[in-house]
């Protein structure tokens, strides 16, 4: 019997993958004067996978990986003035509105009545703080967690410090590397609801997506009709 839900952020809750992707389009329009687009989009990324483990996930990680590729794909040529048009792509990610999917909030406040509700998501701790607090959701949360990476390690350790047995636990999320397969290796179930953009970072192989254990939801409104009808619920004591 499920007891807890607990959901991803960025790209289940609210939109994040979308920033990013405009983002980089003006990242490559800034360096189209020194290469191509494919070769800066792969540069790029290759930056990005060199630099995860000085600098993690988040905004701040990619803008010092942006900053990286253009020094390097213009060979230093690039300006104190771009460099700086980099800082303010930045500044507009982290000010940008946080804007909740459909059915989010609705979805939410319907199954807090019955479930204990976390939020477990990865990232810089001060922009994700920041979008939790002004996402307008927080309060219905018992529990947010905010992890250097999401393992089967990291869930299990997270289940044994709040006393959730495995079989207790579901998570709900966007990525299948991030969100479902690591929850299904540490014993819990899952429910996999793509976003219309995927960080290739968070892409699996056909045979790994392919593992049983989870479902996949076309969007989160439909999330309380399967508990409903797939998985008994323990009420809760609040």
């Amino acid at each position: 019997m499920i007891t807890t839900i607990a959901f991803d952020a960025d790209d289940t809750l609210w939109h994040n993958e979308t920033l990013y992707s405009i983002t980089q389009e003006k990242f490559k329009r800034l360096l189209v004067p020194f290469q191509d687009v494919v070769t800066i989009d792969r540069r790029l990324y290759e930056t990005e996978m060199r630099n995860l483990k000085f600098f993690g996930y988040g905004i701040k990680g990619f803008t010092l990986s942006m900053i990286e590729t253009a020094i390097e794909v213009t060979d230093g040529r690039i300006g104190a003035q771009e460099i700086h048009q980099i800082i303010d792509f930045a500044r507009d990610m982290l000010r940008a509105p946080v804007e909740l999917l459909p059915g989010v909030r609705e979805t939410i406040a319907s199954l807090r009545e019955t479930y204990r509700l976390m939020i477990i998501t990865k990232g810089d701790l001060f922009d994700q703080e920041s979008k939790i607090a002004r996402s307008g959701i927080a309060e219905y949360f018992q529990h947010i967690e905010i992890v250097s990476d999401k393992t089967p390690s990291t869930y299990t350790a997270l289940m044994t410090r709040f006393g959730i047995r495995p079989d207790e636990f579901l998570m709900v999320g966007n990525s299948l590397k991030s969100d479902i397969l690591p929850v299904i290796a540490a014993g819990g179930r899952a429910v996999y609801i793509p976003y219309h953009l995927t960080w290739d970072h968070e892409k699996v192989t056909d045979d790994e997506a392919a593992t049983d254990g989870y479902v996949q939801l076309s969007h989160i409104g439909e999330l309380p009709g399967y508990l409903r009808n797939s998985i008994c619920a323990a009420p809760l004591s609040h």
